[in-house]
């Protein structure tokens, strides 16, 4: 960690060698190790740690990174207001084409949906006449089908001794 103040160096150094203590320490239990106090070394910890977030909130290339962040924005907010510039400019002078071919191409759809017309109105009678033949005969069918289910019953029940 060659970047890190030697402070923190320091600190790390003495937090890793409580934390070899405590796992020293927790394997033996029943050695001959002195007890440890774990909550002072736990507010140790805690202490190293806060201070060392402090630390990195004040470090300079925290500040640098921020300015340069707000550089950054301070030279695309001016380029946003060109592109959108720009934008409006292209919509301009596409605008006329858009019309010229939408006037071109309206003509056109409405032609060919007048040249549909009568092929989706013939092929609507047609099929109206289709359903007008199928259904007198899906109606007999069902008839039948019926009788036949009727006269099975009827056959069934004859078959069956009596009661």
């Amino acid at each position: 960690w060659p970047h890190l103040p030697k402070s923190y160096k320091k600190t790390w150094s003495q937090t890793q060698s409580t934390v070899r203590s405590k796992n020293s320490y927790k394997g033996c239990e029943s050695g001959s190790l002195v007890k440890r106090d774990i909550p002072a070394d736990v507010e140790t910890l805690t202490k190293y740690f806060q201070d060392a977030i402090e630390e990195i909130k004040t470090h300079p290339l925290v500040s640098k990174a921020q300015d340069y962040l707000e550089e950054g924005k301070a030279q695309i907010t001016p380029l946003t207001g060109k592109i959108q510039e720009h934008a409006d400019k292209i919509q301009e002078q596409i605008q006329p084409y858009i019309t010229d071919i939408e006037g071109k191409v309206r003509p056109l759809a409405e032609n060919i949906q007048i040249q549909l017309s009568p092929l989706t109105e013939n092929l609507q009678a047609q099929v109206d006449k289709v359903q007008a033949k199928i259904k007198p005969l899906a109606n007999d069918f069902q008839e039948q089908m019926e009788k036949l289910y009727q006269t099975m019953v009827d056959q069934t029940k004859a078959m069956l001794p009596s009661q």
